[in-house]
């Protein structure tokens, strides 16, 4: 469903050029999760965005359902790939109603049954029928984001970008965000490319994943090697020492999220 090559991205003109992604390549089959790892500032965010069509100045090539997508995209794209930002208050508008903006999709789309799939969407985030008519700011942090959520689904897209869509939130609300998520995964059939630093999130939901560094992937390897600490680069070895530490002080991860140690145990 998602192939990257050769992905490239530069920031800053002469100089001041600096290069935030570099070569990067991956894959994600129709119906996974694919997650990409690493520290803050390490390029990931920068490649969901390369992805979503939000940067246009990268090299390389990214092809959706095995079609070449160009850096210009058109709203067959945006229709079957949406995104999920990891503030849900700064993605929403605040002077409009949730219905204002969950609508606005399926008109500049021109869909039929605007207002059915408004509905449906809300519904399917486990949100009442009334939250239609609130604004951002009458809602809690984690009802944003199933609000931001329910907007994607409008479109009912195949591909979703999750930009750390549960960093933002408290703790209490992370698990739930996370298993709407999961849930939504199967009963649609979408593929998710997971963007997180957290390891616990990435173990709960991806079947395989990405370590990034300084711009470039250094290891590929599924959840299960990584839980079994089969991880081969120095990096990874690090991340999992560090999740390991935080783990041995507390049983979850944040979100309630079982962390590495946990899942060894199990």
């Amino acid at each position: 469903m998602i192939a990257v090559e050769d992905l490239c991205v530069d920031f800053g003109e002469g100089r001041a050029r600096i290069r935030a992604v570099e070569r990067v390549a991956f894959e994600v089959a129709a119906g996974e999760t694919f997650g990409l790892v690493g520290e803050s500032g390490c390029g990931k965010s920068t490649v969901l965005r390369a992805l979503a069509g939000l940067n246009s100045r990268y090299d390389g090539t990214i092809r959706i359902a095995g079609e070449v997508v160009g850096q210009r995209r058109d709203k067959a794209f945006f229709k079957r790939v949406q995104m999920v930002f990891q503030d849900p208050y700064g993605s929403l508008h605040p002077r409009q109603t949730v219905h204002a903006q969950l609508i606005e999709p399926a008109r500049i789309h021109r869909l039929d049954r605007a207002e059915q799939r408004v509905l449906a969407a809300i519904e399917a985030v486990g949100l009442p029928a009334s939250f239609r008519f609130r604004y951002p700011h009458q809602l809690s942090g984690g009802q944003r984001q199933r609000v931001a959520i329910a907007r994607t689904l409008v479109l009912e897209p195949e591909v979703l970008l999750l930009d750390e869509p549960t960093s933002a939130l408290d703790v209490s609300v992370q698990a739930e965000v996370l298993n709407l998520l999961a849930d939504l995964r199967e009963q649609r059939g979408l593929t998710y490319l997971l963007v997180s630093h957290d390891l616990g999130v990435i173990a709960h939901m991806c079947e395989r994943l990405a370590v990034m560094r300084a711009g470039r992937i250094v290891e590929e390897l599924t959840t299960a090697a990584l839980a079994a600490g089969a991880a081969h680069d120095p990096y990874t070895q690090a991340l999992l020492a560090a999740s390991e530490a935080y783990g041995e002080t507390r049983p979850t991860a944040p979100g309630g999220q079982p962390t590495l140690t946990a899942m060894r145990q199990a």
